[in-house]
C-alpha cells in the first residue's frame, strides 16, 4: 500500500466517482471536482452520486467541490476523468498551475479538429508535467461496486506507472504497468468506435458470427493505425486493447454499444442522445479517427462505415453491404 496522499479527481461522472472511491478505500485524502452542484451536494451529504452511480454507496471520506481552484490547491496529483473533448477548455483555466502537477489521465478519445490524443493535448498545455494514462476494461458501475477489475497504467516518466499501481491497487482493483502511452490511448479511443459498429450488428440482429467478425477485424484496423503512429501493436492484445474492446462491444453497460444498437434498430442519433442524456465518446472519436485515417493513408473500413452512419446518413444495412462487398484481402495484410 502506498503512503497516504492528497489526490484530486477532476470529473464527477461515473468513472471519476468510481476511481475516487477506489482511492478513498485505499486511505487517500480524495477531493472530487465536478460542475453539477446537485451531485457535489449528494456526495458530501449522502455519500452517493445520484446522477451517474445511483444506488451505489460511496466511501464517506470522499470530499467533493464545484470550485476548480480548490481542486487545484488540494493536490499535486490530478486524476483527469474529464471527457476528452472538454479537457482543453476546463484545464486552460488553470494552465499556469499545471507544470507543478502530475497528470494521471483516464479520458478516452481523440480531440475533434486537431486529431490529438489526450497525451498530446497535455503536452501542449503543460509539456513538463509527468503524464500517465490509466485505461482498460472497467465499467464504472462495477468498479464502484468493488467487483474485480484489472486495467493498465502506461507512462514514459520513470516510476510513474508504478506509482499509479501503488495508489490504486487493492483487493478488487489491479493495475498493470507499461510504457506504451500512445498505444494505450489509441486502443482506449478506437475501441469505442468499433463498439458502435458492434452495437449496430446487434441492433440489426445479424448474429454472433458477425459480432465476432466486427470485434476481430476492429482489432486489425486499430493495430494498423497504431503501427503507423509508432505505437506497439502488441498493446492491442492487452487489457487496454482486446480486453477493453471485448467488454465495450459486448457489455450491456456500454454507452457506445448502446448507441450502435439503437442505430441498428433505426433510431435517429439525435433521439439516441436524448435517451442517453448525452453523446457517447465514440461518436466524437469516429469523426477524429476517420479524419486521421485519411490523413495517414490507413485503411479502416469499420471506422469509415461507422463515420458514414453517424455523419453522412449512411443506412446501417448499406454499411454492412459495403463492408461485405470489399475486395478479398489477406488476413494479415
Amino acid at each position: 500500500m502506498a503512503q497516504i496522499e492528497n489526490i484530486t479527481v477532476l470529473g464527477s461522472g461515473s468513472f471519476g466517482t468510481a476511481l475516487a472511491n477506489v482511492l478513498a478505500d485505499n486511505g487517500h485524502n480524495v477531493l472530487l471536482w465536478g460542475r453539477d452542484r446537485g451531485v457535489i451536494a449528494a456526495i458530501n451529504g449522502e455519500h452517493f452520486n445520484p446522477k451517474y452511480l445511483k444506488g451505489t454507496p460511496l466511501n464517506s471520506n470522499i470530499k467533493a467541490t464545484a470550485e476548480l481552484s480548490l481542486a487545484f490547491t488540494h493536490s499535486d496529483t490530478l486524476i483527469c476523468a474529464i471527457p476528452a473533448q472538454k479537457i482543453r477548455s476546463v484545464l486552460t483555466q488553470h494552465q499556469a498551475e499545471l507544470p507543478t502537477k502530475t497528470i494521471i489521465n483516464t479520458a478516452k478519445g481523440i480531440e475533434v479538429g486537431t486529431q490529438l490524443l489526450v497525451s498530446e493535448i497535455f503536452a501542449q498545455l503543460s509539456p513538463k508535467s509527468p503524464y500517465a494514462i490509466l485505461s482498460g476494461p472497467s465499467f464504472a458501475a462495477e468498479v464502484a461496486q468493488r467487483l474485480p477489475t484489472a486495467i493498465t497504467a502506461a507512462s514514459q516518466t520513470t516510476g510513474l506507472a508504478e506509482k499509479v499501481q501503488a495508489l490504486f491497487n487493492n483487493r478488487y482493483f489491479r493495475v498493470y504497468a507499461g510504457h506504451d502511452v500512445r498505444g494505450v490511448e489509441l486502443a482506449g479511443s478506437l475501441k469505442n468506435v468499433i463498439a458502435i459498429g458492434s452495437g449496430v450488428v446487434t441492433g440489426l440482429k445479424l448474429g454472433y458470427n458477425a459480432q465476432a467478425a466486427i470485434i476481430n477485424r476492429g482489432v486489425a484496423e486499430m493495430a494498423r493505425l497504431a503501427q503507423k503512429m509508432k505505437a506497439d501493436p502488441m498493446t492491442f492484445l492487452g487489457l487496454a486493447g482486446m480486453g477493453d474492446l471485448v467488454l465495450t462491444c459486448t457489455g450491456p453497460l456500454s454507452r457506445n454499444r448502446t448507441v450502435g444498437v439503437l442505430l441498428g434498430e433505426g433510431k435517429p442519433l439525435a433521439d439516441i442522445e436524448k435517451q442517453l442524456g448525452g453523446v457517447a465518446e465514440g461518436v466524437y472519436t469516429a469523426e477524429s479517427a476517420y479524419v486521421l485515417s485519411q490523413q495517414l493513408g490507413v485503411e479502416m473500413p469499420i471506422t469509415e462505415q461507422t463515420y458514414k452512419i453517424l455523419y453522412q446518413g449512411q443506412k446501417c444495412s448499406k454499411a454492412l453491404e459495403e463492408l461485405m462487398a470489399r475486395d478479398p484481402k489477406s488476413e494479415w495484410a
